[in-house]
């Protein structure tokens, strides 16, 4: 190490002083800003909460998803992982899913949202919300699907304005991923069960 004149004691070493924050690159505080952002402004994605930011979730419908298990109740979460899901006729639930806690999420990407204007993702989300506190719940075309691709169509997620209820579904089979395995179990076991039953009964229909 270089050494330079001390005040009375000769030489002194200088060692140089490691870099703190305040010396971090811009390329480096960039990716720790989009990464904060990504996981909700330091809120990250918690199953146990319930707190799913930029994230679309999913929950099965009574029934319905017991015959079709591709078919359930979707609703789309704020920044800081508040869900969104328009429940029934002008009304948009806020942190309550109609039919329970969500199984299944898809993680978005909240640097693919190309709507300019500040706060672009959550205003999308509530102005879609805003909207659906009009509309009469219709369940094969003006349901929680359509409310969650009117938020992806206004914050232009992906730089697409196309996106709807078939899209959504299909985008939420192949991305999604279950919160847990009983999400799974909860999803798949009704329709594994009535479909054993039809298959038994066929056979031994089919055996007399």
């Amino acid at each position: 190490l270089p050494a330079v004149p001390g005040s009375g004691r000769g030489f002194q070493e200088v060692t140089p002083r490691r870099q703190g924050r305040a010396g971090r690159t811009p390329v480096m505080a960039e990716a720790e800003a989009k990464m904060k952002q990504f996981n909700g402004g330091g809120a990250g994605l918690d199953a146990e909460r319930g707190r799913f930011p930029y994230c679309v979730v999913w929950t099965p419908i009574p029934v319905l998803t017991w015959l079709f298990p591709i078919i359930g109740h979707m609703g789309i979460c704020t920044s800081t992982g508040v869900i969104r899901d328009f429940a029934g006729p002008y009304f948009v639930s806020e942190d309550n899913m109609a039919f329970g806690k969500p199984v299944k999420y898809w993680k978005l990407d909240p640097s693919k949202v190309y709507s300019t204007g500040p706060n672009a993702w959550d205003t999308a989300v509530h102005d879609a919300s805003e909207e659906y506190k009009h509309r009469m719940h219709n369940l094969c075309c003006d349901n929680c699907h359509s409310h969650v691709a009117l938020a992806l169509n206004l914050m232009r997620y992906d730089n697409s304005t196309s996106w709807n209820m078939v899209k959504l579904c299909f985008f939420s089979l192949l991305y999604g991923k279950y919160v847990s395995v009983g999400g799974f179990v909860k999803t798949w076991l009704p329709f594994v069960l009535f479909l054993g039953v039809i298959v038994t009964v066929v056979l031994t229909l089919h055996l007399r």
